[in-house]
């Protein structure tokens, strides 16, 4: 799928795209450049932690990176 940069530098992400991943006016993403591509992330608002039970769940009052064993858990 192509789009264009407009004038102004805004990035049009067409409407099936937004639907599909849940994109809706004032939704706060992550850009980040990846060996040469653009790759567009929601920031999560958790964090994946090893706990006495098992894995839990921590909230994150600000936007971290995740670690690579952090993206692993949350794939699962």
């Amino acid at each position: 799928m192509r789009t264009t940069i407009d004038a102004a530098g805004r990035l049009v992400v067409p409407m099936s795209l937004r639907d599909e991943l849940g994109f809706t006016a004032g939704t706060e993403l992550e850009l980040t450049s990846v060996d040469g591509r653009l790759e567009i992330a929601i920031p999560s608002r958790v964090r994946v932690e090893d706990g006495p039970h098992g894995v839990r769940f921590a909230a994150l009052s600000t936007m971290t990176s995740l670690s690579s064993a952090d993206r692993r858990l949350r794939t699962r």
